[in-house]
């Protein structure tokens, strides 16, 4: 497995692999000064060798074009070994689910998405493609996050509410009704206060 993005981010998930008896066999970045990341050699182009491969980074817009750009590979799934999910819980390839994360019944996760560390998403929850649910936020029951949106640290939205695609929760907030596409949320109860502008082409 390669794992495209030597930072922090990436070091969380080579913890995971291992923990899973997966052999990392790089990273890869474009920076071209990185040579060495987590004692694994850092590479600057992915190779063509039949690896499987996580986007180890963790904006949401990045991973999208960088799952364009890597079009033709095979993505992986990790899921780490301290995790309570429903055998009935789909989880789509290239998504990361880290330590200590709760998934209940019937709950749908897509491609590319991150659930970190102690995230909770209850009952029939669909999360769509290149989320980020960050730790310790908390999803109830029928909750729909639209793709590209970021749930920030501790956050909570209560149940059958839906969050747009490209939103940004913030940190703590509590989300009480559905949220619009490109907004960013924040505050308890949370309160829009802008619009997020992001290249609507990608």
């Amino acid at each position: 497995m390669y794992l495209f993005g030597a930072s922090g981010h990436g070091k969380v998930i080579a913890d995971i692999a291992l923990s899973n008896n997966i052999i990392v066999e790089a990273f890869i970045d474009h920076d071209v000064h990185k040579k060495e990341c987590y004692g694994l050699p850092v590479l600057n182009t992915l190779p063509k060798d039949g690896n499987q491969v996580i986007i180890s980074i963790g904006n949401n817009f990045i991973r999208k074009k960088l799952s364009i750009e890597f079009e033709g590979h095979t993505f992986a799934k990790l899921v780490h070994k301290n995790t309570i999910i429903s055998p009935t819980v789909s989880i789509a390839p290239g998504t990361v689910i880290m330590g200590g994360v709760t998934i209940n019944a019937d709950s749908t996760i897509g491609k590319h998405s991150i659930i970190n560390t102690n995230a909770s998403v209850d009952h029939e929850c669909i999360i769509e493609d290149f989320v980020h649910i960050s730790p310790n936020a908390s999803l109830a029951g029928n909750v729909y996050i639209g793709e590209g949106s970021h749930v920030g640290i501790g956050a909570i939205v209560i149940q059958n509410v839906k969050i747009g695609k490209w939103c940004i929760i913030g940190a703590g907030a509590v989300i009480l009704k559905n949220v619009p596409d490109y907004s960013v949320v924040v505050g308890n109860p949370g309160r829009i206060i802008k619009r997020h502008i992001i290249d609507k082409n990608i």
